[in-house]
């Protein structure tokens, strides 16, 4: 968004207007024209160019101030649904599967159903060692389970690190205001038990990321 601010910018300077609008104003004009330049196909719409709080917040040129932080964990938390009756591990196999799959949410797809939709995980992760090609926007998640004392679902620990990762997975700005990682659970991008592999694929001590 910021490369056609200046573009209008330039243009307004250049059209020796006497005074130049506000950044606010800017900002309307920019959104009007990203708007008049795309159109709904399929199950992408144009309403995805809507910014909600957090997305307008953390990519704007200033860091959100201390309230605005608080504001959008709070609404993160607010928005994080536990799995049904407490039961957040699936099948690590199938959790691997959807790490591997980036595929989900382009408007080539027939259906918004998040069924369909993989984690690419990958992407931004190490997860298994295995795994030689991986992004590195996110940390490392090769040995999760392991490094945080989960050798069994009965350890001390475990429900507190169960729900530390359902929220990371679910929506990770209740954690951290400003995360990169999708909204998995929050904007419908995978459902629960997709989301339940995950944590399996995390989790389990047989997981080959617990390896």
């Amino acid at each position: 968004m910021k490369t056609p601010i200046l573009y209008l910018a330039a243009a307004v300077a250049l059209g020796g207007c006497a005074s130049q609008p506000s950044s606010s104003e800017l900002d309307q004009m920019a959104a009007r024209m990203m708007h008049g330049g795309f159109r709904d196909q399929g199950i992408a719409k144009v309403e995805r160019l809507d910014q909600d709080l957090m997305q307008a917040a953390c990519s704007s040129d200033k860091a959100p101030d201390d309230a605005t932080v608080a504001r959008i964990q709070a609404e993160a938390r607010a928005s994080v649904k536990w799995p049904a009756g407490g039961q957040y591990i699936g099948d690590w196999r199938e959790g691997e599967k959807l790490a591997q799959n980036g595929r989900g949410m382009t408007w080539t797809d027939k259906s918004a159903d998040p069924g369909a939709n993989g984690g690419n995980c990958y992407n931004c992760h190490q997860i298994s060692k295995q795994e030689i090609s991986y992004g590195t926007i996110g940390p490392s998640l090769y040995r999760y389970g392991k490094n945080r004392g989960i050798t069994d679902y009965n350890a001390p620990a475990v429900q507190a690190v169960f729900e530390y990762t359902w929220t990371q997975i679910y929506n990770a700005h209740a954690v951290n205001a400003c995360s990169s990682r999708p909204r998995f659970g929050a904007k419908g991008l995978l459902n629960e038990t997709q989301m339940k592999h995950l944590m399996a694929l995390l989790l389990d001590p047989q997981s080959p990321v617990n390896q």
